[in-house]
Order: C-alpha cells, then structure tokens, then sequence
C-alpha cells in the first residue's frame, strides 16, 4: 500500500473538505450519520454507550466530530500520514492503523455504526471489495448500520477523460471497457463503480439498504462557480443538493455515492 502513503502524504484531506465541494459532501454524510445516532438515542441509550467505528478514517473529519459529540469511537486509518494529523488533532481519539480488510482488534457485533466512507475507493477488485463489506458487516451489531462510501465511474469518465482530456490516453491503455467502464490498478489510486456494482455487493454481503444517496451531487463539476456563490445561496445549494440526493435518475453521474445498510 505504498502507493497510497505516497499519495496522502503529498494530498491535503482536511483542505479538500473545507473547500465548498467537500463542505457539501461533508455535512450530507455526516447529517445522515447524525440521523441514526440520534435515533439509536431515542432507544434510551447514552452517547457514551453507542459505539462507531469509523473505517479508513482518513485525517479523522468524522471520527473526531463524534467522538466529540461524546459517541465510542475507534477510527482505524491504513496511511501513516493521516493517522499522525488524527492523532496530533485529538489525542483521546481511539485510533490506530489498520487495514479495511481485517479488523481483527474489533470483536464480532460490537458497533452499533460503521463507516467506510474511504476504502472502496483503493480496493481495486471486487472481492476485497465485498472482503471490506463483509468485516463491516462481522463488526455491525444486528439492526446496526453501515455507511459505505463510493466514487462514481460517470464523474471519473466526464473530469479526468472528457474534461482533463485524457480520454484517448485511457482508452489506448485499456482502462476502459467498450461501454465505458473505468478499469482501475493501485496505480491509478481510485476504483470507479456504477450503481449495479454496489447493488451487487449489498446482495452478496447479504445486507438490506436503507437508503442510497449521493451527498455532492453536482458540486464536484461546479467547483469554481460555488466559490462564487454569496453565503446565502451556498446554503441553498446546499438544501438543493439535499433535496435531489436520493433521486435514482441524477446518482450515477455524481462524484460520490454512499450505502446506508442495515445488517438484520
């Protein structure tokens, strides 16, 4: 995986989510992560009692968020560099290096919520794919959540091929299919899906959705334009982006998709 220490070292996780793209994506996933915790609450459960484990916890954005919000929380984090910033921010935090495909420090059915809201973007096949899943899922109490993150192949086809102009580049490689299906190595650093190979992956991990949502929508393509945006209307297109985040016919296109499941 040196590739991929290689790659944070030198890309700023924090700044991308500061910028408003990443301010969208960021506050969505974290709304709807707040939404089942709050529910679990409701249960009569304390915060201190619900336990998250945050997977590829990245720079620590969620994990630190509720752990401060007074939830359990283990982060478990693969790249040096990024666990060095999570620890160097919030020494409390229960964190230490691991990797998505065997989470042998975390007993069977201990957390009430998983995220990995950053593996499946370097897992280049789709059994360690479902391997990933599948640990989530051993961890995940019954009528637990997981919430797993995705970047789309229709965004990774229309920015990096059409728009960056590298089309003809990846074709002559074979880095895609005839229909236009990313075909990705640990050197290209991220894996692309489409809804019918998430769709796959929930089935065969034998997991029922709750809900599948993009929480960017088409921030990613409108980069320069928001940053135009006045306060007030950011907000709005933050409530927009909201709106539309569940609608089947816009999902595919945007940067990133997220898997609400439910382990019965």
């Amino acid at each position: 995986m040196s590739y991929l220490d290689e790659h944070y070292n030198k890309f700023f996780e924090e700044k991308r989510l500061d910028s408003r793209h990443g301010q969208v994506e960021y506050r969505l996933t974290a709304k709807r992560i707040k939404d089942v915790l709050n529910e679990i609450e409701k249960t009569g459960r304390k915060k201190n009692e619900i336990r998250v484990a945050d997977i590829g916890a990245g720079t620590g954005r969620y994990a630190i968020f509720l752990f401060e919000e007074g939830y359990d929380v283990t982060a478990v984090e693969l790249v040096q560099h990024n666990l060095g910033i999570m620890k160097q921010k919030c020494p409390s935090l229960n964190c230490y290096k691991g990797n998505a495909l065997k989470l042998k420090r975390i007993p069977d059915e201990s957390c009430d919520v998983v995220l990995l809201l950053g593996p499946m973007y370097h897992l280049f096949s789709y059994e360690d794919k479902l391997k990933a899943l599948s640990e989530a899922k051993r961890i995940c109490k019954c009528g637990g959540r997981i919430f797993v993150a995705y970047l789309m192949n229709e965004y990774g086809i229309i920015t990096y091929g059409f728009k960056e102009k590298h089309i003809l580049e990846v074709k002559s490689e074979g880095r895609l299919t005839d229909d236009y299906q990313c075909v990705s190595k640990e050197e290209h650093l991220y894996d692309y899906v489409r809804i019918e190979t998430i769709d796959a992956l929930k089935n065969d991990a034998s997991l029922k959705r709750e809900v599948l949502f993009t929480p960017d929508g088409p921030a990613n393509y409108m980069r320069p334009f928001l940053n135009q945006l006045s306060e007030e209307e950011f907000e709005e297109f933050v409530s927009y982006v909201e709106s539309i985040s569940t609608r089947s016919d816009l999902m595919g296109a945007a940067a990133h998709t997220v898997d609400v499941l439910i382990k019965e």
